[in-house]
């Protein structure tokens, strides 16, 4: 086994293995995999059992060719998902931002983090951290807060999220890091129809978000109105969270209309 073998050859030789299998209708042995790549039998043995594990590789048979395994095709239907839902949502993002002239965020759920996958910035705003394909604490964001609120509908339920990821960090002095607070907080989303972050992620920063369905029973992704803290006190946020509600209800029903 090559005990020295640093991290990025390892993923090189992980990809080589996934493009040298998915070519091959009819799998391939180990033997054969090992003369195509040069290889050594120990290493390749140890790469393939973990992208097994994975589910990035399939050996129907003991002892059998390898194949590509079905992880591979979820993960890129979820890919294409996701660049259908972002064309689906970027005209909702855009007709908010235009009408509110603030900054809108599209953001999933990813375990404990949201992953932002669209943001159309207001032209009055400062820089925000906020950027496409990055992460934030989903109990920290109002997106999150939002996708959390109806993903895990009962106390018990962000009871069981919170205890996968505890400690709830504290990313501003204004962050929920109680989990019974965070309970009372997504009880009280679920009650007015729309989660608000007021700097618990960024100080000086503000948002509404409401969740978006899609005919799904758990929210798809959830849009955000984001607003430095001078443009939104509290009435102001109130107002906005109302207004994003109401509109993201009138666009889902004409999408089913």
């Amino acid at each position: 086994m090559d005990t020295d073998e640093s991290p990025v050859a390892s993923v090189d030789r992980a990809l080589r293995i996934l493009t040298v299998v998915g070519s091959a209708s009819s799998g391939l042995s180990l033997d054969e995999l090992s003369g195509r790549l040069d290889i050594p039998k120990s290493s390749l043995h140890r790469i393939l059992a973990a992208l097994k594990y994975r589910g990035f590789i399939a050996q129907p048979e003991t002892a059998g060719s390898y194949f590509l395994g079905t992880e591979l095709l979820a993960t890129a239907f979820r890919f294409y998902d996701t660049l259908d839902l972002r064309a689906l949502i970027h005209p909702l993002l855009a007709r908010l931002s235009g009408e509110l002239r603030e900054t809108t965020h599209m953001a999933v759920l990813d375990g404990a983090e949201v992953v932002y996958h669209d943001k159309i910035a207001a032209s009055h705003t400062i820089t925000m951290t906020s950027v496409i394909g990055g992460r934030n604490p989903a109990h920290a964001t109002g997106v999150g807060k939002a996708l959390l609120a109806w993903t895990y509908p009962t106390d018990d339920a962000v009871r069981a999220w919170a205890a996968l990821w505890a400690p709830l960090k504290a990313v501003t002095p204004s962050t929920i890091t109680s989990v019974p607070r965070l309970a009372e907080e997504l009880a009280l989303v679920r009650e007015r129809g729309y989660a608000v972050d007021v700097e618990e992620n960024e100080i000086g920063v503000r948002c509404a978000a409401v969740p978006i369905f899609l005919g799904r029973s758990v929210p798809a992704t959830a849009v955000s109105v984001t607003m430095l803290g001078a443009r939104a006190e509290a009435g102001r946020l109130a107002e906005v969270g109302d207004f994003l509600r109401r509109t993201v209800a009138e666009w889902s029903a004409g999408r089913t209309a």
